[in-house]
Parts: C-alpha cells; structure tokens; sequence
C-alpha cells in the first residue's frame, strides 16, 4: 500500500456514525497528515435536505477524532479549488462515487497535478440517511 503524504477527504458527516469514522480511519492509515473537509449547512442543500447537526458542531465532532490532523469548511463542491487551496496528494472517497461521471472527471484531473484518488468501500448497514429514517419514524410517532 502506497503511503501519502498529505490527505483529504470530504463528509457530511452529520449523525457521526461508523461509515464515517471507518472512512477517516482508513484514510489515516495511508498518509501522514489528513484534512477533513466538512460541508457547511448550505451546500448540504445539494443532496436536498438539511442538516441535523449544525455545522460547528459537526466540525468540532470530526475535530475531535484522533485520526484527524486537520478540519477544514467545505463551502463548495470544486475539488480542484480544495486541491488548490490545500495541495494535497491523495483524495479519499466513498466507493458508491466511483465509475460516476463526477468522479471519472476528477480523476482526469487530479491525475494532471499528480494527485490519486483513493476509493473505500460504502459502509454498509448504517448510514445517515437510515439514522434520519428511524428519528422521523419516532418523531412523527408512524413507527405505531
């Protein structure tokens, strides 16, 4: 396994659970500094819902993870841009990403600036959208 210097990986990360700690985790282990981009309230928009936990406390959470080096805000979705702005050598991301037409792009980029993009396996079982499911079931009491 090839070891990188510097990291990234991006994330809700909203309702921390094992997928996620699994992804950083994972992503640590294969270079020497790692940076955590965390997106912000407003561009969660882009998977149309919002939030539960607000933004700063979702940074601080991922803060607080051993495997982080650093936590940065993800305000937009231009990978370049992250890379521009943090230089790093390998991009971490979710296998359920990989073959897309988004992410076949940026590996063509990446790819020009000498960056790898580094797939990791979909946790399966437990995921935010099914930890949503669950509290609206409780919420709006249809788990009757």
């Amino acid at each position: 396994m090839k070891k990188y210097k510097i990291g990234y990986t991006t994330g809700v990360y909203d309702m921390f659970h094992i997928g996620h700690l699994n992804i950083l985790k994972n992503a640590k282990s294969q270079c020497d500094y790692l940076i955590v981009g965390v997106t912000t309230d407003e561009l969660v928009s882009y998977k149309n819902k919002q939030a539960i936990i607000p933004h700063d406390e979702r940074m601080a959470i991922v803060e607080a993870i051993r495997y982080v080096d650093k936590v940065v805000a993800q305000e937009d979705m231009d990978k370049m841009a992250a890379w521009e702005a943090h230089k790093f050598d390998v991009m971490f991301v979710g296998s359920d990403w990989q073959g897309t037409e988004k992410w076949n792009k940026f590996e063509k980029e990446f790819a020009e600036v000498g960056t790898d993009i580094v797939y990791f396996p979909y946790t399966k079982g437990t995921s935010s959208t099914k930890l949503r499911g669950v509290l609206e079931e409780i919420l709006t009491g249809s788990n009757k």
